[in-house]
């Protein structure tokens, strides 16, 4: 295991700057900074996901699994980003979200609509998580404009959000509450 933290607060980062892993210092509004900044908050958002199940029976247990271990990837993936030239997200670990999201959306109907975020607490929170994944791949794939980022990692997080999205159905279906379509015909008349 690492080091371990006797002391949260160093004021080493006073002055704007914060470590990276690999020792050397940055601005905290760097690119690098603000990537695995947002993989860290996606992570958050996917913690609330999974405590809006706790104390709901109708949360499936393979969903719930699921993140856990994507929990677990994306903690992997901040340390990619957070040390230059480290790699921690594979081929194989994109390999495993595409057949999650395959087997997940396969019992789903075909959407012949878009669908708003809802459809209860636990999917709402699942398209926030979603929305968030989304702008961490934004700002990884700015930050590889910068500096090597490697593609898995980019790959990764644009397949955890349409995991996301696909779960978000099914979180909304097994709680009972529906998908809400968008209603394109409103405006009409």
């Amino acid at each position: 295991m690492g080091n371990r933290l006797s002391k949260i607060y160093t004021k080493t980062g006073d002055d704007g700057t914060t470590g990276l892993g690999d020792g050397s210092r940055v601005a905290k509004d760097s690119a690098r900074v603000a990537a695995y900044g947002t993989v860290d908050e996606a992570n958050s958002c996917i913690g609330l996901v999974l405590a809006s199940a706790a104390s709901d029976s109708t949360f499936p247990d393979a969903v719930r699994s699921l993140l856990v271990s994507v929990q677990h990837q994306m903690f992997d993936l901040g340390g990619e980003l957070c040390i230059p030239g480290h790699a921690a997200i594979f081929d194989a670990d994109v390999e495993r979200l595409e057949q999650h999201l395959d087997a997940f959306n396969e019992p789903l109907p075909a959407l012949k609509d878009f669908i708003l975020p809802g459809g209860g607490e636990a999917a709402a929170r699942c398209h926030v998580a979603r929305t968030v994944v989304r702008r961490a791949e934004r700002e990884t794939i700015a930050l590889s404009r910068q500096d090597a980022v490697r593609p898995e990692a980019i790959r990764y997080l644009n397949r955890l959000s349409d995991l996301l999205f696909v779960l978000a159905r099914v979180l909304a279906r097994a709680r009972g509450h529906g998908e809400v379509l968008w209603n394109h015909e409103r405006r009409k008349g």
